[in-house]
């Protein structure tokens, strides 16, 4: 039987970086998890991140894709809520 989990590395910025008060995490999901349940976890542990769950848009590898990505084990990700800059 394969592995039926996979690890991926989840770099943070702005908000969630705040939330988590690291650069980056190293998680463990169940094979054939879209790139979104990474966001939905963030939530579940933050409540207060809730607020950015409908505009944060996500990337694999480098790569912006759709929420409904699956993540592939060794996978890069990043959530990219709306930033300011001046």
């Amino acid at each position: 039987m394969s592995n039926s989990s996979i690890t991926v590395t989840v770099k943070l910025f702005a908000v969630y970086q705040e939330a988590y008060k690291v650069p980056e995490l190293v998680l463990e999901f169940p094979q054939d998890t879209p790139v979104f349940a990474v966001r939905d976890r963030f939530i579940t542990e933050h409540p207060s991140l809730a607020q950015w769950r409908d505009i944060t848009r996500f990337g694999i590898n480098l790569q912006f894709v759709a929420p409904d990505t699956v993540m592939q084990d060794g996978d890069e990700v990043v959530l990219i809520p709306p930033v300011s800059g001046g």
